[in-house]
């Protein structure tokens, strides 16, 4: 063999995963087919729940989620004219940190090659085969030249577009699906914060969410048609329509530099495991990002396997690779009704009718009225305990 553990993809996934197995002096070679100045310069957002920090901090991946990452022990809940603050740190003891995944994934780089590690930025994957026995990886490397890898395992961190999926499943699109009929219309603004924590709005308007990024950078969305273009809104519109939709507030505008449309999905692929192949993040499964799920998902993935893969090579066996998707699964579903919950209360849809928007409004005042109702939200948004 190559190496003990082939990983397609330089995600937080497949990034956290090759460290955690360096620290069991497990080798492992990291393919990504975007340059490293691609991988670390992709925005994307990033809430993290107090168990994917922990990991992050206790195994040496981050210091500086710490430092830099903004502890939030609440969100703002807004609807029907009122404010409504779900205390994290009251109802469950827990926080969540803001820090974007592109700084996630600089950090897993830096430790990555500072140890040593063998990420290899540029190499296309084109197949996965002979997952059965002796897995075969094939593709081209960074001059264009094809390779071809051997390795105990391959594992597929190669994002919703998997090329590893298709030797796991069968196909590219073997799975459990839900295309939603709305969309995020995102910006990044020069600006400083409109709010302390995040401010999720449900108005007659339609969805709004206020986020962060830094002191002088802000990042917002706003409900949208999926076909919205980005670019056929001004600035002066997109603002109006923010102010609207966020009642008893005045955001805090400046330039917008960055604007673009999220369309929603909801996706878990029908198996995680097929022979010496398995599936991790966002390759097994896509959440919408109301519930802020998605890296957290992909990092607790991780933990599963790097646990049952440690085993493995301690002489153990396969017994926790043959129970990797079913305890990855449990939280899974579970994160994946907190999301599409999330998502129906607080957006409205083009055939909601007058009792379709007083239910919701009631679904909201029974969440924020009752303990246990705020209790679940809060549980469920900081991060489920490890099974």
């Amino acid at each position: 063999m190559d190496t003990a553990v082939v990983i397609v993809g330089a995600g937080p996934a497949g990034l956290l995963l090759s460290h955690l197995l360096h620290r069991d002096g497990i080798p492992s070679i990291v393919l990504e087919s975007r340059t490293r100045e691609e991988v670390e310069s992709t925005i994307r957002a990033g809430i993290l729940e107090q168990g994917t920090v922990d990991l992050l901090v206790e195994t040496g991946a981050s210091e500086r989620v710490l430092v830099d990452g903004q502890r939030h022990d609440g969100i703002e809940l807004q609807f029907a004219g009122g404010s409504h603050r779900i205390d994290f740190a009251r109802l469950v003891g827990r926080a969540v940190y803001l820090y974007p995944q592109h700084e996630v994934l600089k950090d897993l780089v830096e430790r990555r090659l500072a140890d040593s590690g063998d990420v290899r930025f540029g190499w296309a994957v084109e197949s996965v085969t002979d997952v059965e026995t002796s897995p075969r990886v094939v593709g081209t490397d960074t001059n264009g030249r094809p390779f071809e890898l051997t390795a105990d395992f391959v594992i597929g961190g190669d994002g919703s577009r998997s090329v590893t999926r298709a030797a796991v499943v069968g196909s590219m699109t073997g799975g459990y699906f839900r295309e939603y009929p709305f969309a995020w219309f995102g910006i990044l603004c020069e600006a400083p914060p409109s709010s302390d924590e995040l401010i999720y709005a449900n108005s007659p308007e339609g969805f709004a969410l206020i986020s962060q990024r830094s002191a002088t950078v802000q990042r917002m969305y706003l409900q949208c048609d999926p076909e919205q273009d980005p670019a056929a809104w001004s600035d002066a519109q997109i603002w109006d329509m923010l102010q609207a939709r966020v009642e008893g507030r005045t955001l805090v505008e400046g330039p917008i530099f960055q604007r673009d449309v999220l369309r929603f999905r909801s996706f878990v692929a029908h198996a995680m495991r097929k022979g010496r192949a398995l599936l991790v993040g966002d390759a097994a499964h896509t959440v919408p990002p109301t519930g802020a799920k998605g890296m957290n998902l992909a990092i607790n993935d991780v933990r599963i396997l790097h646990e049952s893969l440690a085993a493995f090579y301690r002489g153990a066996g396969e017994e926790l690779l043959d129970r990797y998707e079913e305890r990855a699964l449990r939280r899974i579903w579970r994160a994946q009704h907190f999301s599409w919950w999330m998502t129906s209360m607080l957006h409205s849809t083009p055939d909601a009718s007058d009792f379709d928007r007083r239910r919701q409004l009631g679904e909201l005042e029974g969440v924020v009225a009752s303990k246990v109702g705020s209790s679940y939200l809060a549980e469920a948004y900081t991060g489920w305990p490890h099974d």
